[in-house]
C-alpha cells in the first residue's frame, strides 16, 4: 500500500513511537503522535544502543546526530562484586571494531527523535493520555481521560508496559514479580574514564555503570533479588541508603559510586510474556507493549528501533494494512523471543551463589585466556543483525 498521505496515529512518545513515527513520515505517511505527558521528555537515565539499533538510527538519517550525544563503547568488563576483580573482558574495540556500541543518556535519544519526527512533519500531541483503546468492526477508537472520543484510519501502539492497545488486541495478562528490582542513578563521572561498560556481579546482586555524555556523568543501575513487592514504574523514588546497604559487600569503585548517588529511582521487575496477537482491526503493537524485557541485555530501546524499521517497511510494501501488520509479527516475533529469553538468562547468571559462582567465574576467566573472543562471538545472532538490509 503506499503510505503517502495515509493517516496512521501512534499512541506513546518514546522511543518506539518516535522512531515509527519518523520510519512512516519519511514514506510519505501524515502521522499524529499521541503522548500523555505535558512534554515530549524523557527522565533522566542511560541506556545502550549496540550495532543492531545503531543501523536503525542511520537508516533513518540520524547517524550524525547520534555521534554527536553517544558515547562509544570500547569494552565490557564482568567483575567480581565482592573482590571488585575482573573476570572477563570483552574487548569490543579490538574484536569488533566496526562495531558500533554505544552509551546514550535516553533523554538525548528522544530528543533527536522528536526533533527527526517533527522536521519529517509528524504532529506530536501532548497531555493526550488515552484510557481505553476500542477494536472491532468500527475503525480503532480511543477515548481519551477527558472523555472525548476519537476514530484513526491505523493505529500504532506504542504504549509501553501497560498498553491499552496491547490490552485491547489480548485482554489483560497479570505479569510476574521476578522477585528482583532496579535502582537506577546518574553521578558526575571521574576524570579519563574509559568508555566501559562495567558488570559487578555478586550473590543475589549485581551493578552494572556506564559513562554517559562524552564522560560528564556516570550512569548506575543495581539489580538486588528480594521478596518484597515493588511498583513496576521508573518513576518510583527510594532512599539512596537502601541502594547502600544493598552492595555495602561489594568493592572496587562500587562504595565510591554509591557514596555519591543523591536521588535515586526504584522499580520492581516483572516478567511479562510476549504478545500472541501483534495486531488486528486496524491496529499493532511495537516495542514493550509487544514484548517487554527485562533489562539484563540492554535491548529494549534496540528492539523498539528494530520493530520501528519492519513495521514502517512492511506498511509500505503489503497491498493491505491487515497484511502488512500479519508479515511484521511473523517477521519479528521469533527474533524478540529469542531475546527476551537470553536477557532472562542473563539475570541468574550474574547472581550466582556459591559453589556455582566460583565455577561460573572460574569457567569465565579460562575462556576468555584461551578464546578471548568467543564469549562475545555467541551474541553474533543478536548484535550482527541489520533489518534495514532486506528493505
Amino acid at each position: 500500500m503506499s503510505l503517502i498521505g495515509q493517516r496512521i496515529t501512534v499512541l506513546g512518545g518514546g522511543v518506539a513511537g518516535l522512531a515509527v513515527a519518523v520510519a512512516l513520515a519519511r514514506r510519505g505517511a501524515q502521522v499524529t503522535v499521541m503522548e500523555q505527558a505535558e512534554a515530549i521528555a524523557e527522565v533522566g537515565a542511560g541506556l545502550q544502543i549496540s550495532p543492531n539499533g545503531v543501523a536503525v538510527l542511520k537508516a533513518l538519517g540520524l547517524g550524525e546526530a547520534l555521534a554527536a550525544v553517544g558515547t562509544r563503547a570500547v569494552a565490557v568488563t564482568l567483575r567480581d562484586g565482592p573482590t571488585g576483580e575482573a573476570v572477563l573482558r570483552l574487548d569490543l574495540a579490538r574484536q569488533k571494531p566496526s562495531a558500533e556500541y554505544l552509551f546514550l543518556h535516553r533523554a538525548d535519544l528522544i530528543a533527536l527523535l522528536a526533533e527527526a519526527a517533527r522536521g519529517a512533519g509528524v504532529r506530536i500531541r501532548l497531555l493526550q493520555k488515552v484510557e481505553t483503546v476500542t477494536l472491532g468492526a468500527h475503525p480503532p477508537r480511543l477515548t481519551t481521560a477527558q472523555g472525548a472520543e476519537i476514530e484513526v484510519p491505523l493505529l500504532i501502539g506504542a504504549d509501553g508496559l501497560h498498553s491499552r492497545t496491547r490490552e485491547a488486541l489480548n485482554g489483560r495478562v497479570a505479569p510476574f514479580f521476578t522477585h528482583q528490582v532496579a535502582w537506577r542513578a546518574l553521578i558526575p563521572c571521574e576524570a579519563g574514564a574509559e568508555p566501559v561498560a562495567q558488570v559487578f556481579m555478586g550473590p543475589g546482586r549485581h551493578l552494572v555503570s556506564y559513562p554517559l555524555r562524552g564522560g560528564r556523568l556516570r550512569n548506575i543501575v543495581a539489580v538486588e533479588e528480594r521478596h518484597r513487592w515493588a511498583e513496576e514504574s521508573w518513576s518510583a523514588t527510594d532512599d539512596p541508603l537502601a541502594l547502600r546497604l544493598a552492595f555495602e559487600g561489594f568493592s572496587g569503585p562500587v562504595p565510591g559510586w554509591l557514596e555519591q548517588v543523591e536521588a535515586v529511582n526504584l522499580w520492581g521487575l516483572f516478567r511479562h510474556p510476549v504478545a500472541a496477537r501483534w495486531h488486528g482491526h486496524g491496529a499493532a503493537i511495537l516495542g514493550d507493549a509487544a514484548h517487554p524485557t527485562l533489562p539484563f541485555l540492554a535491548q529494549g530501546a534496540n528492539m523498539a528501533l528494530e520493530d520501528a524499521w519492519v513495521l514502517a517497511a512492511m506498511l509500505a510494501g503489503h497491498d493491505s494494512a491487515e497484511a502488512a501488520f500479519a508479515a511484521y509479527q511473523q517477521a519479528r516475533a521469533a527474533r524478540v523471543t529469542r531475546i527476551v529469553a537470553a536477557a532472562n538468562a542473563n539475570a541468574r547468571n550474574y547472581h550466582l551463589k556459591g559453589p556455582m559462582r566460583l565455577a561460573g567465574h572460574l569457567a569465565l576467566r579460562l575462556g576468555g585466556r584461551i578464546a578471548p573472543g568467543l564469549a562475545l562471538s555467541r551474541f553474533d545472532w543478536l548484535y550482527d543483525f541489520d533489518v534495514t538490509a532486506t528493505g
